[in-house]
């Protein structure tokens, strides 16, 4: 016999359920692993010049996998005078707002701002580092609160020095304080500090500092938590003195209405490889990640169930319809007429309006059901 159930409003219930997962990349992955500066073999450049690709392997390997991409951009208000690659670092930057910034209500491309404010009057963010982080790791999204960026900002960087001044940028309170102004769905704002005790690496009299729970910060950029995206202001790679800034850095220098832009590695420049004004992409590219002592942070996957309460009360389902259940026309498990029929449940099916099966549950070991007793038994659909 085959009986139907119908399931009542009340006998399902929806939820979601968000699985974390802990995304380590050392600075040893991204530089100096694979091949010497500059020629990382899982580091690959492309003709157009527009960003660079960085794998947890070679690239021409079957095995590598994609980790995250690093590109460059100004915005048509940047005071930086670009000479290399001027009109793909403004193509790039207006290709990452329009995506992640949208459109004001005259159809301009709106601009990045430390404080996620779109409106004019805030502080924007002309000249950008962006990485832009593989669907593989990012999943369905960042985890608000526990992205982590490490960056040495000596300007020495082949002597002992190396990494001894670092700034460590976080997206500090953004898991109860993010923005959802945004096309691309949801970010926050990120904030820089010294990682070493001791040094004072930042610029006490920036405009940028800010005081949060915790302690004091300065604002370093946006971090994009769906679309997988870390829009980094360039003055986390810039001096505003001889001894000190936003970053520590030396070296290579333009100057530009008071502030040091540069991507400098040492104060006699003997690997120095390009500036974000006067270099390709891919150059800079290079000597951003040779900087970078650490990067973490948790993705998400969002994980939706559909729970079905399948009851079968006591007089209901204590008979089979497997044809092995009679023998003779005389139920097999009952010894005496006068026992209690009883049936043994291995699976259920939920079916369709019109009666089409469309999942099955399978039970590790059969349930005995009799008349005596009732169930309540609990399937969960992920999707």
């Amino acid at each position: 016999m085959t009986i139907f159930k119908p399931l009542a409003a009340d006998d399902r219930i929806s939820t979601k359920t968000l699985l974390h997962e802990a995304i380590p990349i050392t600075g040893t992955i991204v530089s100096g692993t694979y091949g010497a500066h500059g020629s990382e073999e899982n580091v690959q450049n492309f003709s157009h010049g527009m960003f660079q690709s960085v794998y947890d392997y070679p690239y021409l390997s079957s095995s590598a996998n994609h980790i995250f991409d690093i590109t460059f951009g100004t915005s048509k208000d940047s005071v930086l005078n670009v000479t290399a690659q001027t009109a793909k670092k403004d193509n790039v930057y207006n290709q990452m707002a329009q995506v992640l910034m949208g459109y004001d209500k005259d159809g301009n491309i709106q601009t990045f701002d430390e404080d996620g404010d779109i409106t004019a009057g805030g502080t924007k963010i002309n000249e950008a580092i962006f990485v832009s982080f593989s669907r593989l790791l990012s999943k369905d999204e960042i985890k608000k609160g526990s992205f982590e960026l490490e960056l040495g900002v000596n300007g020495d960087y082949d002597n002992d020095e190396e990494f001894d001044k670092m700034i460590k940028i976080t997206d500090q309170g953004a898991a109860t304080s993010y923005k959802v102004n945004s096309p691309a769905g949801e970010y926050g704002i990120l904030y820089a500090t010294s990682s070493v005790a001791g040094n004072p690496v930042l610029d006490e009299a920036s405009a940028a500092k800010t005081t949060l729970a915790g302690g004091t910060y300065w604002k370093a950029g946006l971090i994009f938590y769906q679309a997988g995206v870390a829009v980094l202001t360039s003055s986390v790679l810039s001096t505003t003195g001889a001894n000190g800034g936003f970053g520590y850095l030396r070296g290579l220098k333009h100057t530009v209405a008071g502030k040091l832009f540069q991507l400098g590695f040492d104060d006699d420049q003997t690997t120095l490889t390009g500036s974000l004004i006067g270099s390709e992409i891919s150059a800079s590219a290079d000597l951003l990640r040779h900087r970078i002592y650490n990067l973490q942070f948790n993705n998400t996957v969002e994980l939706n169930s559909t729970v079905y309460f399948c009851r079968a009360k006591h007089n209901e389902f204590n008979y089979s319809s497997n044809p092995t259940y009679l023998s003779g026309s005389q139920i097999r498990v009952k010894n005496q007429s006068t026992d209690i029929p009883i049936s043994y449940i291995t699976s259920i099916g939920l079916y369709s309006a019109d009666n089409q099966l469309l999942a099955v549950g399978k039970f590790s070991e059969p349930i005995r059901k009799d008349s005596n007793i009732e169930l309540t038994l609990r399937a969960r659909m992920d999707y």
